[in-house]
């Protein structure tokens, strides 16, 4: 909030600067947009995420239907991947099997999918999503995650708009302070030579 110090310069005062002035303006913007400007940035990030997040979970709904699948037999583990490197916890988690499940044309299908069940013995059954042809595919995503992801994504939008905000703030003021050491140098630079001489007024 050091963008607030800089409207104490709005304050008459025989010495005050122009750049003072200047400062009191940029402070005086910076805080108007902290307030309007990076909410209303949020807000819209995170309306037009949820719009995409929320279509996208009807598309998946609508495309995905699920179906209950039974363990025939544990899958065969692939060369080299024992071990968890590089793996997420949720991977680490799952189990591969061989199931079968009902395709949504009533036909049976066969094939290696993953589930998170603690046990995956032969006759176990579990919940398995397929898309409309009758293939394993993931679950659609909630819509308490679309939202989860909005907001996310919202914030961080306002976050970075509030940086942004900073950032220019901060430019601007190095930029005038620049221009104070300038005249300085240049007053200094006039009146220097006759510093302490008799007669100057010094």
């Amino acid at each position: 909030m050091r963008a607030i110090t800089g409207l104490w310069r709005w304050r008459r005062n025989p010495l005050r600067r122009t750049t003072d002035l200047v400062e009191a303006w940029v402070a005086l913007t910076a805080v108007v947009v902290l307030c309007v400007a990076v909410p209303l940035a949020g807000w819209a990030a995170g309306s037009s995420a949820q719009a995409s997040l929320q279509r996208a979970v009807r598309a998946q709904q609508q495309g995905r239907i699920e179906t209950t699948a039974r363990v025939l037999r544990p899958a065969p583990t692939p060369p080299g991947a024992t071990g968890s490197g590089g793996q997420t916890a949720e991977q680490r988690f799952r189990r591969a099997v061989v199931a079968r499940w009902t395709a949504p044309d009533g036909t049976s299908r066969t094939g290696t999918v993953t589930t998170s069940r603690a046990s995956a013995t032969p006759g176990d059954t579990f919940p398995l999503w397929t898309d409309r042809d009758g293939r394993a595919v993931p679950a659609p995503l909630a819509r308490d995650t679309a939202r989860a992801h909005a907001f996310v994504a919202g914030l961080t939008a306002a976050v970075l708009a509030g940086l942004g905000v900073e950032l220019v703030r901060r430019l601007v003021m190095r930029r005038l302070t620049f221009r104070r050491y300038a005249r300085l140098d240049r007053a200094w630079a006039s009146v220097g030579p006759d510093w302490g001489r008799t007669g100057t007024g010094s």
